[in-house]
């Protein structure tokens, strides 16, 4: 029985994750959000952790005011991200944090030795060498959340000779607007992009889901978790969500991973790993489930996609100015102040300023984080 540490407990991940945990009978140490107060609220009178985060510090000042009648501890900020995620009485953290702000407590976690269910992609496209190398030292586990790269964790756990991989294939819903032209995505809304044709997920990870970046994050991160160049890594389009990725050996055998397109598979086994244990997430039925089909990406219409894998190619901070860039990009496409299209052109407009230079360290990382951004601000300006 696991105790778990919650970060991004409000969010779809968090909800999903906490039903996971009431399912399988496990205690929760710390949970962990943004502005949510009601949510907090609700999730802490019902799994009485020890600590509950609110990042914002006007939302933890009334949250506290909330709990007092418990005895759950509340904290705020960074401080209070990486206190949840190095607890003394967790075992295992799930971060589901959106964005770069998982960084560091992921970090401090992989430090204090626990295992690491990780649903927060841009930890490993932005550090993943500093990341794996960390989880290396310190005998961190590091266990896939994202349902793609559960599929392939899933797809290796038989094989200790990574030479005898052939490739990586990452499969991808293609999103609402898949086979559309770009003169037909010019004047898409928000709203058509936040219609995502098989997933329930948060804002920005749906509008990464249209722009197909998430795919190309993810391509970014299976090169991490697994040690492959990105030659034995492909994307293919697979609109129905039930094969989730594939692996294909050396002697041409293909491995895939199936199930329903529910995200409480993955967070249940990267919990209870090596183990499976009775299912929370429903069956899938085989003589009722649509025809699969495959489709080749188009990363011409979908520049996000090739921006993203090029950026993988190159080494250094690259790939962490493409997730800060990216970040910064679909917010401003969530306001309603860019258009679709104008994301993929402030990301290209940031890969284009920022200097090149090595990614080694937390720092490093972060600088390339925040010139990133600053260069969206400024592509941004001069676009207005």
């Amino acid at each position: 029985m696991r105790t778990i540490s919650l970060l991004g407990s409000t969010g779809s991940i968090g909800r999903q994750s906490l039903d996971v945990i009431a399912a399988c009978g496990m205690s929760v140490a710390a949970i962990a959000a943004n502005t949510n107060v009601d949510l907090l609220e609700q999730q802490a009178r019902q799994f009485r952790p020890e600590l509950a985060v609110a990042y914002d510090p006007a939302a933890a000042a009334e949250l506290k005011t909330r709990l007092a009648d418990t005895s759950v501890r509340v904290a705020s900020g960074m401080e209070g991200l990486v206190e949840a995620a190095t607890l003394p009485g967790a075992d295992t953290v799930i971060t589901s944090v959106v964005g770069m702000i998982g960084l560091r407590p992921t970090l401090a976690a992989i430090r204090e030795g626990k295992r690491i269910a990780l649903a927060n992609k841009e930890t490993l496209v932005c550090a993943g060498e500093l990341v794996m190398r960390s989880a290396k030292e310190y005998g961190a586990e590091i266990i896939p959340v994202d349902s793609e790269h559960s599929a392939l964790f899933q797809c290796l756990e038989c094989n200790h000779d990574r030479g005898e991989v052939k490739r990586l294939i990452l499969t991808a819903s293609g999103g609402p607007f898949f086979g559309r032209s770009r003169e037909e995505l010019a004047h898409v809304t928000r709203a058509d992009a936040l219609k995502h044709p098989n997933w329930s997920m948060g804002a920005k990870i749906t509008t990464d889901s249209a722009t197909l970046m998430n795919k190309g994050l993810e391509f970014i991160e299976a090169m991490r978790l697994y040690a492959m160049p990105p030659e034995k890594i492909r994307i293919v389009v697979h609109r129905q969500s039930i094969i989730h990725s594939m692996v294909e050996y050396c002697d041409n055998a293909v491995l895939a991973q199936l199930g329903v397109p529910d995200m409480r598979l993955p967070i249940e086994y990267a919990l209870t790993y090596p183990r499976r244990c009775p299912a929370v997430a429903g069956e899938l039925d085989l003589l009722s489930c649509p025809p699969l089909t495959f489709a080749a990406p188009d990363p011409e219409t979908f520049r996000c996609l090739a921006l993203a894998l090029e950026a993988a190619k190159k080494p250094g901070n690259p790939c962490a100015v493409l997730n800060g860039a990216n970040e910064a990009a679909v917010g401003l496409f969530l306001q309603d102040k860019i258009s679709f299209l104008q994301i993929a052109d402030l990301v290209e407009y940031a890969l284009q300023t920022v200097p090149c230079g090595p990614a080694d360290t937390l720092e490093q990382v972060l600088q390339a984080d925040a010139a990133a951004r600053a260069a969206v601000a400024e592509g941004f300006s001069r676009r207005s």
